[in-house]
C-alpha cells in the first residue's frame, strides 16, 4: 500500500448569525445577488471577512486572543 496524504479539508463553517430585517430588504437583496450570479449568504461572509481584516488586522477564522 501507498502512503497517500489526505488533502487538507477546508475550515468548516459551524455557526449561524441571525440578523433581522424587513422582509424588503431581505427580499431586495437577495434578488439583486441572484442578478449578479452570486448568493445572499456568500456576500455576507465576504462582508465579515473584509470587516475583520480591516479592524483588527487578521484574516477570518483566526483566534483573536492567539491570532492561531
Amino acid at each position: 500500500m501507498t502512503d497517500k496524504k489526505k488533502p487538507k479539508k477546508k475550515e468548516r463553517k459551524d455557526s449561524q448569525l441571525i440578523v433581522r430585517i424587513t422582509a424588503s430588504d431581505r427580499d431586495r437583496f437577495v434578488s439583486l445577488c441572484d442578478e449578479l450570479d452570486t448568493s445572499a449568504a456568500r456576500e455576507i461572509r465576504r462582508f465579515i471577512r473584509d470587516f475583520l481584516q480591516e479592524h483588527d488586522g487578521q484574516p477570518s477564522g483566526q483566534d483573536l486572543k492567539t491570532g492561531e
